[in-house]
């Protein structure tokens, strides 16, 4: 009797903390991603200020150099081939908009505005991350995945120093001046689809780029394509150095992953960091 009363109070005690488990499980799971995004936030940071503190060792420009020519020379035929687009289609809606209420002449600064301070960043840093970003984070993940970083160290070169600083200090000044190019650019498809096209006023377009358009606003859109640079370079270069440690895969699956998950990684980290900056500069 006492025998099968332990064995009934057994069971009811598994089927309880069956039960929890199951009801836990949810939680445990976003717990588990948490601890994951902090500690690859972490690993992350520390990645960047070891990169940074490597950016002025002496025989860095010439890296530098070459790195901009490939981050931002040849970028600028995509950025201006999508930011030419981005402001006719600009115009040409906020011309059908305000022309409703008898305020066409405010097209120029709507086009210029929309431009610098969104636009313009977001936009450029999406290209280069399609382009450029894509590109570093495979390089990176096959030089590791190869052992080539592995004999790197083993030479006494500075990973850190020789493959990555060079790509984020690139990135820091291709970014602005691509986002200069973009907002340039798009200010001109603007003037080609509200002026040539639909028919306004050249000098009331012109004007009212001139009134609202302040240097606050330029001087915030820079600060937005320096923080894009960062984010882009960072989860790019860090996904590719780490490509080898992945769970999911190994060998050259491993890479083609990584370069995927950098790419949306820095998309998404745009949009959101778009959100923060601009909360902090309104």
């Amino acid at each position: 009797m006492a025998q099968a009363l332990d064995a009934n109070n057994n069971m009811k005690a598994t089927r309880k903390d069956t039960g929890l488990r199951l009801m836990s499980r949810p939680f445990a799971k976003v717990g588990r991603l948490v601890i994951f995004g902090v500690n690859h936030l972490g690993a992350a940071a520390i990645f960047l200020f070891l990169a940074l503190s490597q950016i002025f060792r002496r025989k860095q420009f010439a890296k530098i150099i070459e790195q901009i020519y490939f981050i931002g020379a040849r970028s600028i035929s995509i950025i201006i081939l999508v930011s030419l687009f981005t402001g006719m289609v600009l115009g040409l809606q906020a011309h059908h908009a305000l022309v409703q209420f008898g305020a066409e002449g405010a097209v120029g600064s709507l086009v210029s505005l929309s431009l610098i301070m969104e636009l313009g960043p977001v936009l450029t840093a999406i290209m280069i991350t399609a382009r450029a970003g894509s590109a570093i984070a495979a390089e990176i993940g096959i030089l590791r995945i190869s052992e080539q970083i592995d004999a790197l160290s083993t030479m006494r070169i500075n990973p850190m120093r020789y493959l990555i600083s060079p790509r984020i200090a690139a990135a820091i000044v291709s970014f602005p001046i691509l986002t200069a190019v973009f907002d340039l650019v798009g200010i001109f498809g603007g003037y080609v689809s509200a002026v040539l096209l639909v028919g306004l006023n050249s000098g009331a377009y012109w004007h009212s780029i001139q009134v609202y358009v302040t240097s606050g606003d330029i001087f915030d859109g820079f600060v937005k394509a320096v923080v894009f640079a960062v984010i882009v370079a960072t989860v790019c270069c860090y996904q590719g150095y780490f490509a080898h440690m992945r769970r999911d895969s190994h060998g050259a699956q491993s890479v083609g992953l990584a370069t995927t998950s950098a790419v949306v990684l820095s998309c998404v980290l745009i949009l959101v960091s778009d959100y923060v900056v601009t909360s902090l500069l309104i």
